[in-house]
């Protein structure tokens, strides 16, 4: 073995050591985001939040920390999860991802708005 190549090896086991990190968490923010998409719709299709809980842990992992918010007609999920991986417990990166829903409703009338979407009654639009 050559001293370069002693002097070398750190380096590129250090990079690949990074580029396998950064891979990891690019992989657990898609699975977070995809999981907070499907827990916003299942709240806006009037699920409650243990079932949305059941649906984001399922896409996300059991250890995925999740947060439903509400704000009027929209619904909002946020997960949290910690980079996973062989190297995720050395990387102490933990990853948000937030999603936001409106609330199906078979009433639009009753939303704010809509009555001046309708035409008025016994007139044609």
């Amino acid at each position: 073995m050559t001293a370069e190549f002693a002097v070398a090896l750190p380096a590129v086991v250090l990079l690949l050591a990074l580029v396998l990190a950064g891979s990891a968490a690019g992989l657990t923010q898609l699975r977070i985001e995809e999981a907070a998409q499907a827990g916003a719709r299942a709240l806006a299709r009037g699920e409650d939040a243990a079932a949305v809980g059941v649906t984001v842990r399922r896409l996300a992992g059991d250890s995925a920390r999740v947060t439903i918010e509400s704000d009027g007609i929209w619904r909002s999920v946020t997960v949290s999860a910690a980079v996973t991986g062989a190297l995720g417990p050395l990387v102490p990166w933990t990853l948000t991802a937030r999603a936001w829903a409106r609330t199906e409703s078979a009433d639009a009338a009753a939303l704010p708005g809509a009555a001046a979407t309708r035409p008025a009654a016994g007139r044609s639009a």
